[in-house]
């Protein structure tokens, strides 16, 4: 039993004789249950023929009990009058009975096979089991962890505009019934759809969980060959809701065919769209199914031990520079690991090229996109931080571990406030003694006022940038070398400092020790970030 009422009757009559599908007769009736809408369409319709026809036997019934009793009180007419009266009687009847004819459709396999006006086949033959093998077998194909999914639908966006013609077509209905029904009270295609596939596509992929929320997510896109057509006297009618973009292949997108239907009065939209829609001349095409799982952060530390081995690949008009990366040697095994699309990769600050990370390493993170497995547990992980190290003798990763969304923003937090230990190695062009350098060691809270080094003009605004070293030690070596040690503000450029960058950097190492001074290695020794957590080895 439909769980319709009286109020819906003509409604229901309208809209099947607009040629409105079963399922979209009860979205417009407000029909919340769920399980109704699982129910074989067929056999939906012709319980809502039996509903209209129920209407017209009982209007019938009542009018011949009327008729009856008009008889009765009129059996002192002539029979000329009594005759005339029975025939334009019998005329009405036959009218009403043509006209239930011709709303309610003979044939119910007919109707039924016939492209919906509003859905476009959408809830007929593309939502049923059928469809949710054909999903199931999508998704099976990709080969992905999951514990649950969650269902995503897009459909064409001219089903907007074909639904609200034939809201228009029962708003007066709706309004003469004193019904207190509003356009958004009609229930979604979508959400329809989602009310039947979801168990079906759950049983197919042996009983997994289709919720509202999941880390994985199974998207059903439903294409129509008469978009453009069905939406283009929108675009005269509203010329600011369609721009053309780079990224999309028809300006008929979703979001502004409802906003140009948000906008357009309901009278000028009557005179430029047929009311109720017109037969379609085919369905959607038959969905394209694609898989997305949301991204896991990894972290850890690594050091960099080679002094010809950049953080990111290097590539200078078009041509690499270097064989590899730190980035590529840690991201390799990880994506192969995790199976992912691809990843982001990101740092606590960089090193140069020729710069080596030593101590406890630099924080990194990386973003994994769409990959298909996403549990480890603790064994695993340190199993993939073992191949990683085996892999290369240029780097080492440690304290290797699956980290949230939220928790990537602590490796960024305070990025001007931490602190940063080097070791340099200096060479100086007049001789020095141990004394010489004595004096660098009581040196504390030295502020620098860096201007942008000539090294990385070409990638950094011209700004200049104030940066604090907070201590430096020297170690004598010979008297054209020593060890520089600095503890410094984040972002401090230790070779300018070391060299003076022809003046830029002020005050420098050359003016303290008054000779020309340059930097042949430089080590970082520590990032002062207490992320991520460390784990024991």
């Amino acid at each position: 039993m439909l769980p319709l009422k009286e109020k819906d009757k003509p409604i229901v009559q309208k809209l099947l004789s607009a040629g409105c599908c079963s399922r979209c007769v009860l979205r417009f009736c407000c029909v919340r249950v769920q399980a109704v809408y699982r129910r074989p369409p067929q056999e939906t319709l012709r319980e809502l023929q039996a509903f209209i026809c129920n209407t017209e036997n009982s209007k019938d019934a009542s009018e011949s009990t009327e008729e009856n009793n008009k008889s009765h009180d009129a059996a002192e007419d002539p029979p000329s009058k009594r005759a005339k009266v029975e025939l334009s009687e019998t005329e009405a009847r036959s009218e009403d009975a043509a006209a239930a004819a011709a709303a309610a459709p003979v044939n119910l396999k007919d109707r039924e096979s016939s492209v919906c006006v509003v859905c476009l086949g959408i809830l007929q033959e593309l939502c049923g089991p059928t469809q949710a093998v054909k999903i199931s077998e999508a998704v099976k194909a990709e080969n992905y962890e999951f514990d649950s999914l969650v269902l995503s639908v897009s459909l064409p966006a001219q089903l907007c505009v074909r639904e609200h013609s034939c809201w228009l077509h029962v708003k007066k209905e709706v309004r003469e019934k004193g019904l207190v029904l509003d356009k958004d009270d009609v229930i979604q295609v979508k959400e329809a759809f989602k009310w039947i596939m979801q168990d079906l596509v759950a049983k197919e992929l042996g009983g997994v969980a289709v919720v509202t929320r999941s880390a994985f997510e199974v998207s059903v896109e439903f294409s129509h060959e008469a978009t453009d057509a069905d939406c283009h006297f929108l675009a005269s009618a509203c010329p600011d809701c369609f721009k053309p973009t780079k990224n999309k292949q028809s300006v008929f997108t979703r979001m502004a065919v409802v906003k140009a239907l948000e906008q357009i009065p309901d009278a000028k939209f009557l005179r430029l769209y047929s009311c109720p829609p017109a037969q379609p001349s085919s369905c959607c095409s038959p969905p394209d199914v694609q898989c997305l799982h949301v991204s896991v952060f990894v972290a850890g530390r690594y050091n960099k031990f080679c002094r010809s081995l950049p953080q990111t690949p290097w590539v200078i008009d078009g041509e690499r520079r270097m064989e590899s990366s730190v980035e590529e040697l840690i991201a390799a095994p990880i994506l192969s690991a995790f199976r992912a699309d691809g990843f982001n990769f990101s740092s606590s600050g960089r090193e140069d090229v020729d710069v080596r990370t030593l101590g406890n390493g630099r924080p990194f993170a990386m973003e994994l996109l769409n990959p298909h497995r996403s549990r480890f547990n603790r064994a695993e992980i340190k199993q993939l931080q073992q191949t990683i190290n085996e892999s290369s003798d240029k780097i080492r990763v440690r304290d290797l571990q699956i980290v949230t969304r939220e928790a990537m923003s602590r490796m960024k937090e305070g990025e001007e406030e931490k602190t940063k230990s080097y070791t340099a190695l200096v060479w100086t062009q007049k001789p020095i003694q141990r004394e010489d350098i004595a004096f660098i060691d009581d040196i504390k809270e030295l502020t620098l006022d860096q201007k942008t080094p000539l090294r990385v003009l070409h990638r950094r605004a011209l700004a200049v940038r104030q940066r604090v070293i907070h201590s430096m030690n020297a170690r004598f070596l010979d008297p054209h070398h020593f060890y520089l040690g600095l503890k410094t503000q984040a972002g401090t450029y230790i070779k300018e400092f070391v060299h003076g960058d022809f003046g830029r950097t002020k005050p420098n190492l050359c003016e303290l020790l008054k000779t020309d001074t340059d930097i042949l290695e430089l080590d970082v020794e520590s990032v002062d970030v207490d992320w991520p957590p460390a784990i024991p080895e």
